[in-house]
C-alpha cells in the first residue's frame, strides 16, 4: 500500500482498510497541490528518475548498482558478449592486478562504481608521487582504466532506446513539467535541480514549449554565465503604457553535477560551453563523476555557482523541496538540505522508504519526527506499482489541471485504439 508519513503522523491512518491505491493517491495529490502553492518551490531529481524499466525492459539509464553490474559484465573474458574489452582491456586488468594489486572484479566493486573509482584515483595519486620506477610506469595504465570507466558512464548516459526514438522516459519528464504549470500565477518560478548528466529534462521542456533558464546564454555558442539565473522572462502586456508581466510557467534549471553536452574551452570569458550537436565520445565532459572526491569537485566552477543557487533557494522564506529519485548518497548535497532544516519555514517532501536499512540518512531524518519532513513510498498490491518511482509520481501523485486530465484521458483512449488496431493487423497477417 501507499504510505504517507509527515513527521510521526500517518496521514492515511483515517482511511478504511478497504481503501485502495487510487483513494490513497488522491489524498496525497491534495497535499502536494497545497505544497505547490508555496512561495518558493524546488525539486531535486536524482538518478532514479531517469531509470525506467516497464516489464523488465530498460528504457532509461541504470542507477549506480545496475550500472556497476553492467560494467563488470564488460570485464568478463567471454567471447561474443556485448561490450567486452570495449572500456578496459584484459591486458590493462592484468597489469593493474599484478603491479598494484587492484582486482577490478573484486566483490567490493561489483555493486559500487564509486568504490572502484575511489581505488583507481587513490592509485593514480600514489603512482604520481612514488619514487619507484615500476609504480610510475603503472600510472599510464591506471589513467587509461579511469578514462575507460568515464567512457562507459558517458555511453550509458547517451545511448539506449531513448537515443533511438523511444519516448517513454521523455514523456514522463514532460508530465512532470506540465504539473508545474498548475501553480498559481504570481508565484516565483520553481527551481529544478538534478544530479543527472542526461538530457531528459531539457528535451521535455523544449518539446513542451516551456521557457527555462539553465545558466547558459548565447545562440551560436551557448556559454555558462551564472548571472542568467538572476534574470526573468517577461512579456509586454500593453505597448502604450509599457506594462510588463513575468511569463507563466518559467523554470530555473540547474545540473549540479554537470552534463553530457558540456565541454570546457579556453576561448572567451566563459569557458563552459553547451552543445546541441553530437560530441566526440573521446572528448572529456564537464561532469562530476561518481567518486568520493565529488564534494571537493563541487567547489570548482561551474559547480560552485549552481550549488550556491541550490543553497540560496533552500534558505528562502517558505521554501519547499521535493526529493525524487535521490537517496541522500551525496554528502555535499545533504549538508545543504540539513542547513535548510535549521530554518522553521523549510519543508522537505521525499519520495523514498524511510525504513530502508540501506539508507541510514533517510532513517535518521525519519527518526527526528519533524512534521516539516514528509515521506511518500509503498506500492500497489494489485499491479506492483511503486509509489515512490518517478512514473508513479508524475502519473498518479503530482497535481494536475482539468486540461491535463482531459489530455491524459484522450491519450489513454488513443493508445488503446492504436494497440487494438495493431493487434487486428497482426492477426490478419
Amino acid at each position: 500500500m501507499i504510505n504517507f508519513r509527515k513527521g510521526n503522523k500517518d496521514e492515511l491512518a483515517k482511511l478504511s482498510p478497504e481503501a485502495g491505491y487510487d483513494d490513497r493517491a488522491e489524498i496525497i495529490r491534495r497535499h502536494l497541490a497545497e505544497a505547490f502553492g508555496s512561495k518558493n518551490l524546488s525539486f531535486l531529481i536524482g538518478s532514479g528518475c531517469s531509470s525506467y524499466m516497464p516489464e523488465g525492459n530498460d528504457l532509461g539509464i541504470p542507477t549506480m548498482g545496475p550500472l556497476a553490474a553492467e560494467f563488470q559484465a564488460t570485464l568478463q573474458e567471454i567471447p561474443g558478449l556485448t561490450g567486452v574489452g570495449a572500456f578496459v582491456t584484459a591486458e590493462q586488468r592484468k597489469t593493474l592486478n599484478h603491479q598494484l594489486g587492484i582486482d577490478l572484479t573484486h566483490e567490493a566493486f561489483r555493486k559500487n562504481l564509486e568504490r572502484l573509482m575511489e581505488a583507481l584515483m587513490t592509485a593514480q595519486q600514489f603512482c604520481k608521487r612514488s619514487g619507484k620506477a615500476d609504480l610510475q610506469g603503472a600510472l599510464g595504465t591506471v589513467e587509461a582504466v579511469i578514462a575507460g570507466v568515464k567512457k562507459f558512464i558517458l555511453q550509458k548516459c547517451t545511448e539506449g532506446p531513448f537515443a533511438k526514438g523511444d519516448e517513454a522516459v521523455v514523456t514522463l519528464y514532460r508530465r512532470f513539467y506540465q504539473s508545474l504549470a498548475t501553480r498559481s500565477r504570481g508565484l516565483a518560478p520553481p527551481w529544478v535541480f538534478t544530479t543527472n548528466y542526461d538530457l531528459f529534462n531539457e528535451r521535455a521542456m523544449d518539446r513542451s514549449g516551456i521557457p527555462y533558464s539553465n545558466g547558459f546564454s548565447g545562440t551560436v555558442e551557448r556559454r555558462f554565465n551564472p548571472s542568467t539565473y538572476r534574470r526573468a522572462l517577461a512579456e509586454q502586456l500593453d505597448i502604450s503604457s509599457k506594462r510588463w508581466a513575468a511569463v507563466d510557467g518559467y523554470v530555473h534549471f540547474c545540473k549540479l553535477h554537470g552534463s553530457v553536452n558540456w565541454t570546457e574551452e579556453e576561448t572567451g570569458l566563459f569557458p563552459i560551453r553547451e552543445s546541441a550537436d553530437k560530441l566526440d565520445p573521446s572528448k572529456d565532459r564537464v561532469m562530476i563523476y561518481p567518486t568520493p572526491s565529488k564534494q571537493t569537485a563541487s567547489f570548482g566552477s561551474p559547480y560552485s555557482d549552481m550549488f550556491r543557487e541550490f543553497q540560496r533557494q533552500i534558505v528562502q522564506d517558505q521554501s519547499v523541496l521535493f526529493v525524487m529519485g535521490f537517496s541522500f548518497g551525496d554528502e555535499h548535497i545533504n549538508n545543504i538540505i540539513f542547513q535548510g532544516l535549521t530554518l522553521p519555514g523549510f519543508r522537505l517532501i521525499a519520495f523514498l522508504n524511510p525504513d530502508d536499512a540501506n539508507n541510514p540518512v533517510a532513517k535518521e531524518l525519519a527518526a527526528l519526527g519533524d512534521p516539516r519532513i514528509s515521506f511518500i513510498w509503498g506500492s500497489d498490491e494489485g499491479t506492483g506499482k511503486k509509489a515512490h518511482y518517478f512514473d508513479s509520481i508524475v502519473q498518479d501523485l503530482m497535481p494536475t489541471s482539468a486540461d491535463q486530465k482531459e489530455e491524459q484521458a484522450i491519450e489513454k483512449v488513443f493508445k488503446k485504439l492504436l494497440s487494438k488496431q495493431q493487434g487486428g493487423e497482426n492477426g490478419e497477417g
